[in-house]
């Protein structure tokens, strides 16, 4: 049996404890959207780390449709892996893809 002041004590800590595993990932709080980030930056740290780099297929330069691009970075076709709304949020995946579609082919890049 559990003292009366012990169980004060758990009722006292549960909900802080209950409360940090409901807290998003990335950091933000419920309420507190985090600024999307620029399309050129996603662009750097998740696509260009294979799109470009002997890995998977030069997609800069080509045109790709916006529709195409959004439910290939979704679905993560063929070797691709898929990412989640956590990890690219749709604002971002918009914005991306738009780039993506507008930009022109990096010399610097080696496709496969």
């Amino acid at each position: 049996m559990r003292s009366t002041k012990s169980l004060r004590q758990l009722c006292r800590v549960a909900p802080v404890m209950l409360g940090l595993c409901v807290i998003p990932a990335g950091g933000a709080f419920a309420g507190v959207a985090s600024p999307p980030r620029p399309p050129e930056a996603i662009y750097a740290k998740t696509c260009g780390y294979c799109h470009g780099a002997r890995v998977g297929p030069i997609i800069r330069g080509r045109k790709l449709p916006v529709e195409v691009i959004t439910t290939y970075v979704r679905s993560g076709p063929r070797a691709m892996p898929a990412f989640r709304p956590t990890e690219i949020s749709n604002a971002e995946l918009a914005a991306l893809a738009k780039w993506i579609n507008a930009t022109k082919a990096d010399p610097k890049e080696i496709g496969e």
